[in-house]
């Protein structure tokens, strides 16, 4: 802060990327739901954490004393990139559960204190300040603030939404001609104001909000499109194990690649280890200038020796992890799914068809006054006050009001709990401009359609 008392106009700026959502978000945390000591509080279902697998996790760390051998060079100096032990046994990992065709290269993985820090690192290394970055919405809109803190780096979107065109099968459907068509709009801009210059694509995969797959022909056809107009592809896979449908995940470490040193991917342990407070994530390049830089900046994003420790232990306990794990991981979601899919479908509000990830997509675009973004954080505010926190669309840059995030990796009495809160509400606040006896006439805009052709039809999802 300076001395007169003010950030920065470029600090200001960074602040006020969410500025909205943190006002709600701090409402929630002064006001935090808790079963025995504040039962009335806000209950959030908007935060995307695992809290299906805790017992799991703290079973684990107590059968191994919370890591065993921890030795005094651990306490030291260590390499920034991260520790040559944890690197090899993530090269392992990420080589069978991404299903690499050949065995990863250690020295191609960085290691930093989660995502957010690859994104911001990414910013500063592949960017120039003004530059710009191609990102289909809606997409997890910590990628706007994380992108510009270094390098100043701002989003050029692919707008996706509900409408279905010609030969689209499902909703919010990214395609080649839709960045082809983005592309083109910003190198017209470009030429006419000199003002953009896009570098490289970002991709979510499991989607955050989605919760869909990217099938692997178009994973392929990215990949080749990034390859023509020679941009970076920044792969974010950190949901990549929390996939609970029986569906086919691709990792992007799985394809042959036609530009491989201009391929990024990362993953963490905060989502599909149940693990948001260990702050450990991995970035995989080939490009060694890419992460000759990035070690530069390791310093201010390093993890604790001990914690790579410990972690490598764990992620080298197949056993542990194919048999209990995972198995049970995925089952939870499962259930936990289908009640908060069950339960919105009782109140007549439509999910998008998710097989991955800790969240769904709803559509409560018949709960707004009008169709803009104004009409929607009112909403988002009516849900506050009925202390209940769920992420509004505009928090993922979605460009067609009227979609919720709603996390259901909760135990089921919450998620119970919050779809009644949701149905106090939301009686109470359509009754204005709705008659109640209509309500549940009234029709969702888009068709109930599933995402892939060989699964069953259903009525509660998008």
């Amino acid at each position: 802060m300076a001395a007169d008392g003010y950030v920065s106009r470029r600090g200001a700026r960074i602040g006020r990327y969410q500025g909205i959502l943190s006002q709600g978000f701090t409402m929630y945390g002064k006001d935090r739901f808790d079963e025995r000591s504040n039962p009335q509080g806000v209950l959030n279902l908007g935060t995307s954490e695992n809290k299906l697998c805790f017992d799991l996790i703290e079973e684990w760390f107590n059968r191994h004393n919370g890591g065993s051998n921890i030795a005094p060079h651990m306490f030291q100096y260590s390499d920034v990139q991260g520790i040559e032990s944890f690197r090899h046994e993530i090269a392992k990992f990420l080589t069978d559960y991404a299903r690499a065709p050949k065995a990863l290269n250690p020295e191609h993985i960085v290691v930093m204190n989660g995502c957010c820090s690859i994104f911001a690192a990414l910013s500063a290394v592949l960017f120039d300040p003004g530059d710009c970055y191609l990102i289909p919405t809606p997409y997890f809109g910590g990628v706007n603030p994380d992108m510009w803190l270094y390098g100043e780096v701002q989003a050029v979107h692919v707008p996706l939404d509900s409408k279905m065109s010609d030969g689209e099968s499902f909703p919010f459907q990214l395609s080649v001609k839709k960045l082809e068509a983005a592309m083109q709009k910003a190198n017209e801009q470009f030429f006419f104001f000199q003002g953009i210059r896009i570098r490289a694509l970002i991709l979510i995969n499991p989607h955050n909000p989605l919760g869909d797959i990217y099938p692997e022909q178009l994973l392929k056809d990215c990949l080749d499109f990034a390859h023509r107009h020679k941009l970076h592809v920044i792969m974010d896979e950190i949901y990549m194990l929390s996939v609970y449908d029986d569906i086919n995940f691709t990792s992007v470490l799985s394809l042959n690649q036609p530009d491989p040193e201009r391929i990024h991917f990362m993953w963490g342990f905060s989502k599909d280890f149940a693990m948001c407070g260990i702050r450990v994530a991995i970035l995989h390049t080939r490009n060694k200038e890419v992460r000759s830089a990035l070690n530069q900046l390791a310093s201010f994003h390093g993890c604790p020796v001990p914690i790579q420790f410990v972690l490598s232990q764990l992620i080298a306990d197949r056993e542990w992890i194919d048999k209990i794990f995972l198995p049970t991981s995925r089952q939870r979601l499962r259930e936990a799914h289908q009640i908060i899919v069950d339960g919105l479908a009782a109140l007549g509000i439509p999910v998008f068809r998710s097989s991955a990830g800790l969240f769904v997509w709803a559509d409560f675009r018949k709960f707004l006054r009008t169709q803009t973004s104004e009409a929607e954080m009112e909403l988002w505010w009516k849900l506050i006050d009925g202390k209940l926190y769920i992420s509004p669309g505009i928090a993922f840059d979605c460009c067609e009001p009227g979609w919720f995030r709603l996390v259901f990796s909760d135990s089921a009495d919450r998620i119970r709990l919050g779809i009644q809160r949701l149905k106090v509400m939301l009686q109470a606040y359509a009754s204005e401009t709705i008659p109640l006896d209509n309500l549940n006439e009234v029709v969702p805009y888009v068709d109930p359609v599933r995402m892939h052709s060989d699964c069953d039809f259903s009525d509660n999802t998008l």
